[in-house]
C-alpha cells in the first residue's frame, strides 16, 4: 500500500497528532492510541490514517501477478477476500485503480485496532461473508500467519522481500511470487 508514500513519514505524522513518541508503523501508532488513548483519539488517528492510504492506494503499485490470481480464481469460480488491517475504502481504491475484484473486503474494523490481526476476527468475518466454512489465506506478515492459525485457516506466507521469508516460517507453505499461488 505505501510503496509510492512512505508508511514511515506516515507513522511520523500520526506520532505527531497523537502526541507520542515516534514509530516507523503508521499501524503501530493506531494500536498504541487504541490502547492509550480515549475512543475520540483513536477515531483521529483512524480518520488521519485512512485519508493517507487513500492517498497512498492511488499511487501505490500492483503486486506481480496478483491480476493473474484474480483472473485464475475468478475463471476456478473460487471467491476472493481481501482481508487487511488498512482501511476498507483504500484498499477499494487499490483495487479499483488495478482493476481487480474480490467478492468480500474486509479492512481494519473502524477505531477498534485490538481487533485488526492478528485477532483472527476479520477471518471469521470474511469467510462468512463469503457464506464459506473455511479457506485459505495468503498473507506476507507474522500477524497474518498468526491470524489465520487463529482462526483454523490454511496459511500461504507470501514473502515479497527475501528478508521475510524467515517470518513466515510458522506458514504451511512460502512462496516468494504471486506466480506461484496456482502452481
Amino acid at each position: 500500500m505505501f510503496a509510492g508514500t512512505p508508511a514511515s513519514e506516515i507513522a511520523a505524522t500520526l506520532a505527531h497528532m497523537a502526541e507520542m513518541s515516534p514509530k516507523d508503523d503508521p499501524l503501530e501508532v493506531l494500536r498504541w492510541v487504541g490502547e492509550n488513548r480515549d475512543p475520540a483519539t483513536t477515531a483521529k488517528i483512524d480518520d488521519a490514517l485512512t485519508a493517507a492510504e487513500i492517498t497512498a492506494a492511488q499511487s501505490a503499485t500492483p503486486t506481480p501477478y496478483a491480476e493473474t490470481v484474480f483472473e485464475i480464481a475468478q475463471n476456478r469460480r473460487i471467491p476472493i477476500a481481501v482481508v487487511s488491517n488498512n482501511s476498507a475504502a483504500a484498499i477499494e481504491v487499490y483495487l479499483a485503480k488495478h482493476g481487480l475484484t474480490a467478492a468480500v473486503v474486509i479492512g481494519r474494523p473502524y477505531a477498534e485496532p485490538w481487533r485488526m490481526k492478528p485477532d483472527p476476527s476479520p477471518l471469521h468475518e470474511a469467510l462468512a461473508a463469503l457464506g464459506k466454512a473455511r479457506g485459505t489465506m495468503i498473507g506476507d506478515s507474522p500477524t497474518d500467519i498468526t491470524a489465520a492459525r487463529a482462526a483454523g485457516v490454511p496459511v500461504i506466507g507470501y514473502a515479497n522481500r527475501p528478508a521475510k521469508i524467515d517470518s513466515l516460517k510458522h506458514a504451511d507453505t512460502v512462496i516468494t511470487s504471486m506466480g506461484d499461488v496456482f502452481s
